[in-house]
């Protein structure tokens, strides 16, 4: 491989100026525990409170989330979903986990964005939605539910995702594989992605296979270093890089 000097200099000028931001946002952001930037515009991943980071961002374009729905440790005697019994997988929660968002977060949420996708929608105080993004999984006849929903504040009508089955390696209870954030990504259109609930990265990762900008907030020290690596691994993959693809246009409807 040739030695391309431009390519190297525009590679440390990109890395320099992500760490000056790094070190600006430290600095600026109240409630902010630890910032990772990525450079070249790329992502952006906060450890804190969402409440209280989220309104020192600015506007976004569209909020893409999978909030905590206040899930039980089946597996650990509670009386839950049961995921952590799902191909042997073991998972240790938090506090936040179980937490399920309450009539100020979701309100917060809601003003976040243009457009805005919340995952487990059905489980929390949200006004009526005319359009719902549905992943209907392949598997049947288990204790997980059979599909999942997302409400939008979309003017348009629902949507169903036939996803593959659940990915390998899960290390949080709710992650949903890449491809259906991906796909609410895509149906929430935009160029910057705020994720306030982050958990283990995978909005983010989206955003990076999509060539988009994302923002990630997550307040567990544990699942923000999950999500770092996580993205990290996405930008050292170039070749899963993706254009963002062109939205089918039908007429009378918007997405």
């Amino acid at each position: 491989m040739t030695y391309d000097w431009q390519q190297d200099a525009q590679d440390s000028y990109l890395v320099g100026i992500a760490a000056k931001r790094e070190e600006l946002l430290m600095d600026t952001i109240t409630g902010l525990k630890r910032v990772k930037v990525f450079p070249g515009g790329g992502c952006e991943l906060y450890q804190g409170d969402c409440l209280e980071i989220m309104p020192q961002l600015g506007a976004v374009d569209a909020v893409v989330t999978d909030p905590p729905y206040g899930i039980a440790d089946k597996w650990q005697g509670g009386k839950g979903h049961g995921w952590g019994n799902q191909d042997g997988m073991k998972a240790v929660r938090n506090k936040w986990d179980a937490a399920a968002l309450g009539d100020n977060e979701c309100a917060v949420l809601l003003s976040a964005g243009k457009r805005v996708v919340i995952w487990g929608g059905n489980y929390f105080p949200l006004p009526p939605s005319r359009c719902w993004l549905v992943w209907n999984k392949p598997e049947r006849g288990f204790t997980l539910a059979e599909a999942e929903l997302a409400w939008t504040n979309f003017d348009s009508v629902v949507r169903v995702f036939d996803a593959p089955r659940s990915e390998p390696g899960r290390q949080h209870p709710t992650q949903k594989p890449v491809a259906v954030m991906s796909w609410s990504i895509q149906k929430a259109k935009g160029d910057t992605i705020l994720d306030p609930f982050m958990g283990s990265g995978t909005t983010l990762v989206a955003c990076a296979k999509l060539g988009r900008k994302g923002i990630g907030i997550e307040i567990d020290q544990d699942y923000f270093d999950i999500a770092c690596k996580r993205v990290e691994e996405a930008y050292r993959q170039p070749d899963l890089f993706v254009a963002p693809p062109k939205q089918a246009v039908q007429e009378g409807f918007d997405l």
